[in-house]
């Protein structure tokens, strides 16, 4: 294909997590930092600013290792799927896309990635009265507990063949789980790598702990 670059002989391209479909970061390339990311997998942009290539990852060492590279309908535009080892954004954040302007309480869905972040929210930044917050002061031992007790509930609702009690005891059961990855710096993507790595819906897996 043909790719149509600007004036300036750049394209965007809109950076985006290959696991959470999550958008990253809106960065721009020309034809030598395109070939670039190609042909080392991993994005390389121009800077508009500073009129030079530059490596995600060189100083921050937040490398994002490229999947796929899809051009629009009209070829002017990119969509670069990636494997990232850190956050995208200068800030520290996963995306540069943080800054809420606008979100439809009626239309905006549920997803796993929200809650996680929702959570860990809620241990950067403490809200008073929060029971999430109130389980980080705690601690871990709090947090174990909690996660055992809900472990035992959905055995408890599964036990007595009640589906809708399962339901609500598993949901507990998730939110206690994510609050423990968010203590140990597990992100959603780090299950999701140990998943795809194991096919676990076909095959049997015997876990041992590593040494």
């Amino acid at each position: 294909m043909e790719l149509k670059f600007d004036e300036k002989g750049l394209i965007p391209a809109i950076v985006q997590d290959h696991y959470t479909k999550e958008v990253l970061t809106l960065a721009y390339m020309n034809k030598e930092s395109l070939a670039i990311t190609i042909d080392e997998r991993r994005t390389c942009f121009w800077s508009r600013s500073r009129s030079e290539l530059w490596r995600k990852g060189d100083t921050s060492g937040a490398v994002q290792h490229v999947v796929a590279i899809y051009a629009d309908c009209d070829c002017d535009a990119l969509v670069v799927e990636v494997v990232k080892d850190g956050p995208a954004c200068h800030t520290g954040a996963e995306s540069c896309f943080f800054n809420e302007l606008y979100l439809s309480e009626e239309l905006k869905q549920f997803s796993y990635e929200g809650l996680y972040n929702l959570i860990a929210g809620r241990k950067t930044d403490p809200k008073e009265g929060s029971y999430t917050t109130y389980l980080f002061e705690k601690g871990m031992d709090k947090i174990l507990k909690k996660v055992g007790e809900e472990c035992t509930e959905v055995i408890i609702g599964a036990a007595k063949g009640d589906k809708a009690e399962t339901v609500y005891e598993i949901a507990d059961l998730c939110y206690h789980v994510m609050v423990l990855m968010v203590q140990m710096g597990i992100t959603v993507e780090d299950v999701t790598r140990e998943l795809e790595k194991r096919h676990v819906v076909d095959h049997k897996v015997k876990q041992e702990r590593m040494q």
